[in-house]
């Protein structure tokens, strides 16, 4: 709060922002209220809690009794004290209470009013707490100390201690808010609480010291190295403090030792913590030197040479700390050309954004979107990919790593300002929230609370700028930081790459080549002299189109490095912008769109089969944004769609271009329900259903312009109607990207006409079908199989109505009986594929159920192509089609049910496997859980199937081996984190349980 000009009348409680009626007491008790405490209560006024710095002046001064006169008469005269306790005790309660505790120490913050203690002051006031001594021995060193005191009494004077220097930082730190005092820099604090740390950990090292050997010397040399924040000297008020123990040697006494300085830390200071040892907590508490290092070099993971960069000798042996620093840090340079570097960061990434719940991602400043962490793991990240050549990057702070890539020119010089300003704000943040209470907390108050974001405000010294108060203020930074971040992020990284390749400011560094490949390589980049070359044709496309482009690359190609293939996607985003390329609605829709530019990348990432369509149906890219209802990708309606490639096809006379039209169509619709698919907008039974119905629209428009064709040809009409029957996953609407479509074709002379005319018309139009489907395109394949007629592919292709029945009647196999379970009508003549239909019923639902003869064939046909179908060399376990418990296992058992009870159950009259086993759980045929095991199993095959061909780009039932295909296929078919372990694991677990159901079923 400002005070007025001139402020000699003394201002009333509420307008000092006390709350009224019980501050004009504690006033009154404390002797304020006449016209000479003015100054003194304005001051009060802007402590960040005016009221809580009351009441604990109040509690102070009670606890000083007489002596409170004293500490008044100094407050009145003494800005620099004033500021310091009133900005100290309306930002921490914690604080306030150790003060009100020890009433007496108010005399630390008038002792340090000038400078802050030095490391050795503050080392020597904790060694002396607990009457500590060098130790002396074999093992002495200058970091070795031996306590007095130990136990409850040493911990008590340690967190005394401890306390007393931590509330001077804190009020010199916190006093700008209330006085016109200097600004104590980010830097400065964390520097002054690392070494508030290494003094601490040194006093507890002391006290285990006379704990472990209270006798003798101690007989180990123990080293503490600082890892994480402490290690790079910018610790928080509230943190754990990781460690590493090296001993020599490595004895259980090194042990007791180690874990008793870390219970007395834990216990005096704050929670030491020794999981970035090697193995984490289930490795050792201290190993030797050489122990250490042979586990870097045999065994270590990325994430742990990523800790090593800050590792620091803390505290104990220096020499042997030191040994310890020299011998890893020359393996932290190599890290970034390790085999699995780029996957075990992007992995790590990717768990660290996961740990924040959703609903808390846009308050969570240190690992949420834009936060902390973002900085730190760019900044490390950065250091590990160019450090193995540049010795002025094997620096450990944050913000000293910033400032030496900006001066290599690894990052824009303006960039790393930006960053380091909003890096600073957000650690300036995290001190205020963990001040408040001592606690250990990066969470923001609910953005609807304005009392706790006040506080924080005022705490943060943040001030009206004219426009919005404190409170505005401070919102309107939190959200402008968190966006700097963010946009920043994707530049640190990738803007550099295009100043390699294009002159874009004269004032900034360019990236060596090799420096450029060696920054693609660690971003994901398999080929990064080819990853180059596409961004030199794309930032030289012209000059506007050059100048968007290099706006957008930044971004693009972060988004691009999360896939599993950024190389083939930025090919493929370089092959869309030069097809293109005269048109203007691309870039702009890229640009300007929000959720276009990061799906585009996604998809192209991801998916060989849509980088193939997207280049020959781009209009489909206009559907990634969002309407008013959500994803445009799912504004189309499939039946529209049905209607639409029919009536686009009836246009031209010519059957070839009649199906071109229709194939254009179809091409839009497969890039639309492929992206949607990816994106995780439709469901298995959504794709599966809108595949096959794209795939009867375009059957049925070949079919119309074969007979139109015909007709024209013939000079007179056609000699009968034609219908085509879909089979297998077309008859049941579940075809997958890689499918086939099953057919059976069905003729009926037209009055007048004969059988043979009719079958040899038929067979032409069969034939001419199949051929315009089956022409040579871009498009996938469009290929009609036929092979599920009468006889199998040695009888006739075409057969009229009535030779069907009569076949069906009397020679039908069971084979034959299941697969006309699917049998739907799909294109021509409607009437005729219905009356077909009619047939089929009598054959497929008998009155009775089949025979028994035919359910012991079923059996034994499964049994045989369970033991013959598998394709030499496939992995039994992982075939989606013919493996345990995948595909074809389901269907055999749903339609094994089928056909022994659809007799009495008209649900199972259903050409659908999913609805089919719905009908089966409601009539009881089998357990609620095994229906459910059925079903499971096959929406995960399919969902695998369906991955493989938009990762892969062809038609595969067999999923790969672990590696970097089936973590693309794990990634597309919407797995966490594209964890292939984890994908693989689950589709094995729910297949085996589904097995284990078929063959009871098929064992009754």
């Amino acid at each position: 709060m400002t005070p007025p000009t001139g402020r000699s009348t003394l201002p009333s409680p509420g307008r000092l922002g006390l709350v009224a009626g019980t501050a004009a007491a504690d006033l009154a008790r404390l002797g304020w209220t006449g016209e000479a405490d003015v100054d003194l209560l304005w001051s009060l006024s802007r402590s960040p809690d005016a009221d809580l710095a009351l009441r604990t002046v109040v509690r102070l001064a009670d606890a000083l009794g007489d002596d409170w006169s004293e500490l008044d008469g100094i407050l009145r005269r003494d800005t620099v004290l004033r500021g310091r306790l009133f900005a100290l005790v309306g930002s921490s309660s914690e604080l306030g209470d150790h003060l009100v505790g020890q009433p007496e120490k108010w005399r630390l913050l008038a002792d340090h009013r000038t400078a802050l203690p030095t490391l050795e002051e503050v080392r020597s006031d904790l060694l002396g707490a607990v009457e500590a001594t060098p130790e002396t021995g074999e093992c002495a060193s200058d970091g070795l100390f031996r306590a007095a005191l130990t136990g409850p009494k040493a911990v008590l004077a340690l967190r005394t201690t401890y306390r007393d220097h931590l509330m001077i930082l804190a009020a010199a730190d916190l006093a700008a808010t209330v006085e016109n005092e200097p600004v104590v820099p980010y830097e400065t604090v964390a520097r002054h609480l690392s070494d508030l740390a290494d003094a601490a950990l040194t006093a507890a090292l002391a006290v285990a010291v006379a704990t472990t050997f209270p006798e003798e010397p101690c007989s180990v040399r123990l080293a503490v190295i600082a890892m994480g924040k402490c290690g790079a000297r910018e610790l928080n008020y509230v943190s754990d403090v990781d460690v590493v123990f090296v001993a020599e040697p490595a004895t259980t006494a090194a042990t007791r030792l180690a874990g008793e300085l870390m219970r007395v830390g834990s216990s005096a200071f704050f929670e030491v913590d020794a999981a970035l040892r090697p193995e984490g907590k289930q490795g050792e508490l201290v190993r030797t030197l050489d122990s250490h290092v042979a586990y870097y070099q045999r065994w270590a993971k990325t994430w742990e040479f990523q800790a090593l960069l800050k590792a620091r000798a803390m505290t104990g042996d220096a020499e042997l700390g030191a040994a310890y620093v020299a011998a890893v840090t020359p393996l932290v340079w190599n890290a970034s050309e390790r085999e699995d570097f780029v996957p075990e960061v992007q992995a790590m990434r990717r768990r660290v954004e996961e740990m924040v719940p959703p609903e808390l991602r846009e308050r969570e400043i240190k690992l949420g979107r834009g936060s902390l962490r973002d900085v730190e793991f760019a900044v490390q990240l950065l250091q590990m990919v160019h450090g193995r050549g540049d010795e002025s990057l094997h620096v450990q702070s944050t913000v000293s790593a910033l400032s030496a890539l900006a001066d290599g020119g690894y990052v824009g010089r303006d960039d790393a300002a930006n960053l380091t300003a909003s890096y600073e704000f957000l650690r300036l943040i995290e001190h205020r929230l963990q001040l408040q209470k001592l606690q250990r907390t990066h969470t923001l108050p609910p953005f609807d609370d304005d009392e706790a974001l006040r506080w924080l405000a005022r705490a943060a010294h943040m001030r009206p700028d004219g426009n919005h108060d404190a409170l505005g203020v401070l919102r309107q930074e939190i959200r402008r930081n968190a966006q700097r971040i963010r946009r920043l992020h994707a530049r640190l990284f990738y803007r550099p790459l295009l100043e390699s390749v294009a002159r874009l400011d004269s004032d900034t560094l360019r990236l060596s080549a090799d420096s450029a490949k060696r920054q693609l390589s660690a971003l994901g980049y398999s080929a990064p002299q080819n990853a180059l070359g596409h961004l030199t044709a794309l930032v030289g496309m012209g000059a506007r189109k050059g100048r968007i482009q290099s706006m957008l690359l930044p971004t693009l190609l972060e988004w691009l490095g999360d896939t599993p293939d950024p190389d083939a996607g930025l090919l493929a985003y370089r092959r869309l912008c030069e097809e293109v390329a005269e048109q203007s609605w691309f870039l702009r829709l890229v640009r300007d769109e929000g959720p276009v530019a990061q799906r585009l990348m996604r998809v192209l990432g991801s998916s060989e089969y849509l980088r193939g369509v997207l280049v020959n149906a781009p209009e489909v890219i206009r559907l990634y944004g969002d309407g008013a209802s959500g994803p445009k990708l799912l504004d189309v309606d499939p039946t529209e769609t049905y209607g639409a490639i029919l009536k686009s096809s009836a246009r031209y006379e010519d059957p070839v271009r009649a199906v071109g039209a229709a194939r254009s169509l179809r091409r839009y619709e497969l890039a639309r329900v492929a992206s949607a698919d990816i994106l995780g907008l439709l469901d298995v039974p959504e794709v599966c259903r809108a595949l096959s119905s794209v795939w009867a629209a375009v059957i049925n428009a070949a079919l119309d312009a074969a007979v139109r064709a015909s007709v024209a040809e013939r000079g007179e009409p056609a000699p009968a109607t034609i219908a085509i029957i879909g089979m297998g996953r077309l008859g049941g609407g579940e075809l997958g990207y890689g499918s086939d479509a099953d057919v059976l074709f069905v003729c009926e002379p037209v009055p007048g006409a004969g059988d043979a005319d009719a079958v040899k018309w038929a067979n032409a139009i069969a034939d001419r079908v199949r051929t315009l489907l089956g022409s040579p395109s871009q498009d996938p394949p469009l290929e009609v199989d036929t092979g599920l007629r009468p006889e199998g592919r040695q009888g006739p292709v075409v057969r009229t109505l009535s030779a069907y029945e009569a076949y069906y009647t009397q020679w039908a196999q069971p084979w034959e009986i299941q697969a006309l379970l699917r049998a739907h009508q799909v294109a021509g003549d409607q009437d005729l594929g219905i009356r077909f239909l009619l047939v089929a019923d009598a054959v497929r639902y008998p009155e009775g159920g089949v025979s028994e003869e035919a359910v012991r064939e079923i059996r034994r046909i499964k049994a045989r192509v369970d033991a013959e179908r598998l394709p030499k060399g496939a992995d039994p376990t992982t075939h989606t089609k013919l493996g345990r418990g995948g595909l074809a296992d389901v269907e055999w058992t749903v339609q094994l049910l089928q056909l022994r009870h659809a007799h009495r159950v008209p649900a199972l009259h259903n050409t659908s496997t999913l609805q089919a086993l719905d009908a089966i759980g409601a009539a009881e045929l089998m357990s609620p859980g095994d229906v459910d095991l059925l079903r499971q199993a096959w929406l995960t095959a399919t969902k695998a199937r369906n991955a493989l061909v938009l990762v892969r780009g062809k038609p595969t039932d067999q999923l790969p081996a672990p590696g970097k295909v089936l973590s693309a296929v794990a990634q597309v078919a919407g797995w966490p984190n594209g964890d292939a372990g984890s994908f693989l694991d689950n589709y094995l677990r729910v297949t085996r349980r589904a097995k284990n159901v078929v063959e009871r079923a098929f064992g009754s």
